[in-house]
């Protein structure tokens, strides 16, 4: 390998890049990996993903691409377990991570871990590699609690104080830390005194490939859709992604004709929490508008997104907001509350709206604007779809690639 090439041992202790996206612990941050390793495997870096076993059927090492690699360790039994309970398993991680290096004689440049549960993996191993650690969190655990305390979100968790108290040292200890938007950026700044210097920012992309415009009639059809109106949501049932006030929103819209609200997406407790919402859709007499679809192949997406008049993301929180910059890519408009990097990524009244909070009046508000509009031809959605075409993965590896030599240079650079 070139001496120009950088080795980057990327960890993911709790979640599996190649699982099934929109269920436990696997979503945007899945994406991210998977899409940026394989974008520097292309320019001839090499990328090795480290993961938990989840499944005995696993194989240890699949290729995700020439230079990419995902390797599962034993950390744990090989089974899903509460994210949480990986932090007593991390040192097995760590040492497993260890023995598999050394048995096939590795040796990385630096260590990319994704969040704090990997970078903690990570502090282990970097004293004896003697390489620089950079870290993404994704989500950040004192942000979270403060919008679940703002918001009294019900069914909603606190993030333990192990976390955020770990957080707090990660941002520390790690030599260089990715932030995907300005906010984040200065939550990290805000809650853990992180020092400004050492966060870059690097947006995150959409694989532009595989979400297009496609034939919006046939999209339809193939999903199932007819001549609905179709409002889409999707992502992991949780509190913090705000589904509950999409549908409250509804009955604000009972002028539309065939208005349809499909959400797509599991999570922890996500057959519980669809429940409570059937009883909401139930209580506010919209419950024949409302379809769960569950968990989708990430692959299938396009289809869904391509067959809906609009999508929304009502969150409370998003660290970046991957959902609405693979609509976007498939031509569809987006109404998006202003949480990760919405207000970057749509074009106030042009490809959607960003709203100030998910208040159901206002999402309603804007989806009705969206959907008074004339029905969306291919024209139109190549116009939305062309808003994103600086969000590449091709463009957000080629950042990483820099801040990975930053951290290098940086490393090496003798103490004054």
């Amino acid at each position: 390998m070139s001496a120009d090439k950088l080795r980057v041992a990327m960890l993911s202790a709790h979640s599996c890049p190649v699982g099934k996206l929109g269920t436990r612990d696997t979503g945007g941050m899945s994406v991210y990996i998977r899409e940026v390793a394989c974008e520097m495997a292309k320019r001839g870096h090499c990328v090795d993903i480290y993961t938990r076993f989840h499944d005995p059927m696993d194989r240890q090492i699949y290729e995700l691409c020439p230079n990419a690699r995902l390797i599962h360790l034993r950390a744990g039994e090989d089974e899903e377990i509460d994210k949480l309970e990986v932090y007593s398993h991390l040192p097995d991680f760590a040492n497993n991570l260890e023995s598999f290096r050394k048995q096939d004689g590795l040796r990385y440049d630096l260590i990319f871990s994704h969040y704090w549960l990997s970078a903690v993996a990570g502090s282990y191993l970097q004293p004896s590699w003697r390489v620089p650690h950079i870290t993404m969190f994704h989500t950040l655990g004192a942000v979270k609690n403060r919008i679940k305390e703002e918001v009294f979100l019900s069914g909603s968790e606190d993030e333990p104080e192990l976390r955020t108290e770990t957080e707090r040292c990660l941002v520390q200890a790690c030599h260089r830390i990715i932030a995907s938007t300005e906010k984040e950026k200065e939550a990290i700044v805000s809650y853990y005194h992180a020092s400004q210097d050492k966060i870059g920012i690097v947006p995150c992309g959409v694989n532009l490939e595989q979400f297009q415009v496609l034939d919006r009639a046939q999209a339809r059809r193939d999903s199932g859709f007819g001549d609905d109106r179709i409002v889409l949501c999707v992502g992991r049932i949780d509190p913090l992604k705000g589904v509950d006030k999409l549908i409250k929103a509804l009955p604000h819209m009972r002028g539309v004709a065939g208005l349809k609200l499909v959400v797509i997406g599991g999570g922890d407790n996500s057959q519980h929490e669809v429940e409570q919402l059937r009883k909401l859709a139930l209580g506010l007499e919209v419950e024949g508008a409302v379809t769960f679809l569950g968990p989708v192949k990430h692959e299938q997406l396009p289809r869904f997104y391509n067959a809906a008049d609009v999508c929304v993301v009502p969150s409370y929180y998003e660290s970046f907001g991957l959902v609405a910059l693979e609509s976007l890519a498939c031509g569809t408009p987006v109404v998006a509350t202003d949480v990760g990097n919405h207000r970057s990524v749509i074009r106030q009244g042009e490809t959607g709206y960003v709203t100030r909070d998910n208040a159901p009046s206002r999402l309603a508000d804007k989806i009705s604007a969206l959907l008074a509009r004339p029905s969306s031809n291919t024209e139109s959605a190549l116009l939305i779809r062309a808003s994103v075409s600086s969000f590449g993965w091709s463009q957000v590896a080629e950042s990483v690639i820099s801040e990975c030599r930053l951290a290098l240079t940086d490393y090496a650079a003798p103490v004054s």
